[in-house]
C-alpha cells in the first residue's frame, strides 16, 4: 500500500503538466488562418474578417471624432491632430523634407492600423468564439497580424512604397549613387586607393540589394512572430486559469502591440529616409561650405 501510494505521487507531477500541456495545446491558435466561406475563388479566412472590421471600424471613430474639420477645432478635433502632429515630429526628421508629405499619410497609416488589430487579440471574444462546423470547431475571428498573409501583404505596401518614394524624391541617379557609388572623398584619398575602392562599393551594393529585398521577410516575420505567439501564450495561460493568471501577459501584449506598431512604422520611416534624407545633410553642409569660402571675397 505504501509503495502504491509513493508511486501515485511520483505520477501527480507528470499527470498535472500533461494536462495542462493538453489543455493549452487545444486552445492553442492554429498558424494558418481559418476559411470561414469564399467569394467566387477568393477564400475569406477569419483574419480578414478581423481586418475588414477594424479597419471599418477606424474610420467610422475617425469620422464621429472629427465630425466636420473647422478653423477652430473641437475636442475630438484636437486630440487627432496632436496624435499627428506627435507623429510628424517624429518621423518628419528621419523621412527628410523633401518625402515627408508623402510618406506620412502612409506611416500613420501603418501605425494606427497595425496598432490595432495587434490589441484586437485583446478584446474578449477574439480568438475564442467558435462555429461547428462539418465535425470541426473554427474560430470566427483571428487577429489580422496573427496571420501570415496579413504581415506579408502590409511588408509588400510598404516595399513598393519606398521603391515609389525614393525615385520621386531622390531619383534615379541618387539611389544608383546611394548603392554603389564610392562614399570616399577623393580630395582626402590617394588615387591609388580611391579607384580600386569602386570595386569594393560595387559589391557592397550587390550585398545592400540582397538586404533590401529580405526586408519585407524580416518586417512580415517580426510582426507576425510577436502577434502569434502573444496570442498562443494568452490562449495557454486562460486554458491553465481564466481569472487572475491572464491578467499580467494582457498588460504584457498591450506594450507588445504598441512597439510592435512602432517598430514597423519606424523602420519603414528609415528605409526612406536613408536615401531621401541623407542628401538634405550633404547640401545643408556644402552651402555651409560655399557661404564660409565666400564671405571672405564679399569682403
Amino acid at each position: 500500500m505504501i509503495r502504491a501510494t509513493q508511486k501515485i505521487l511520483r505520477l501527480l507531477p507528470f499527470l498535472a503538466t500533461s494536462g495542462t500541456a493538453f489543455a493549452a495545446e487545444e486552445h492553442a491558435l492554429h498558424a494558418e488562418a481559418e476559411k470561414l466561406f469564399s467569394v467566387g475563388p477568393l477564400p475569406v479566412s477569419n483574419s480578414m474578417i478581423t481586418s475588414w472590421v477594424v479597419a471599418a471600424l477606424l474610420i467610422i471613430a475617425v469620422r464621429l471624432i472629427v465630425k466636420t474639420p473647422k478653423l477652430i477645432p473641437s475636442r475630438g478635433q484636437a486630440v487627432i491632430e496632436s496624435m499627428l502632429e506627435g507623429i510628424m515630429d517624429l518621423v518628419g526628421p528621419i523621412v527628410g523634407p523633401k518625402a515627408i508629405k508623402s510618406a506620412f499619410p502612409l506611416l500613420m497609416a501603418f501605425f494606427t492600423y497595425i496598432l490595432i488589430q495587434n490589441w484586437s487579440g485583446l478584446v474578449p471574444g477574439v480568438g475564442t468564439i467558435q462555429i461547428l462546423h462539418q465535425g470541426e470547431w473554427h474560430g470566427i475571428i483571428r487577429p489580422g497580424n496573427a496571420d501570415m498573409n496579413g504581415t506579408v501583404a502590409l511588408a509588400l505596401v510598404s516595399f513598393f512604397a519606398w521603391l515609389y518614394l525614393i525615385f520621386r524624391f531622390a531619383g534615379p541617379k541618387a539611389v544608383f549613387l546611394d548603392l554603389f557609388g564610392n562614399k570616399a572623398d577623393k580630395r582626402d584619398v590617394h588615387a591609388a586607393i580611391y579607384y580600386p575602392l569602386f570595386v569594393i562599393f560595387f559589391l557592397v551594393g550587390l550585398l545592400e540589394i540582397i538586404s533590401i529585398i529580405f526586408r519585407p521577410v524580416s518586417l512580415s516575420f517580426r510582426l507576425f512572430g510577436n502577434v502569434f505567439g502573444g496570442e498562443n501564450l494568452l490562449h495557454s495561460m486562460s486554458a491553465i486559469c481564466q481569472w487572475l493568471l491572464p491578467v499580467p501577459f494582457y498588460g504584457m501584449e498591450l506594450m507588445v502591440g504598441f512597439v510592435q506598431a512602432f517598430v514597423f512604422t519606424l523602420l519603414v520611416a528609415v528605409y526612406v529616409g536613408l536615401i531621401c534624407n541623407h542628401g538634405d545633410d550633404h547640401g545643408h553642409d556644402d552651402a555651409h561650405a560655399g557661404h564660409g569660402t565666400s564671405q571672405p571675397h564679399a569682403h
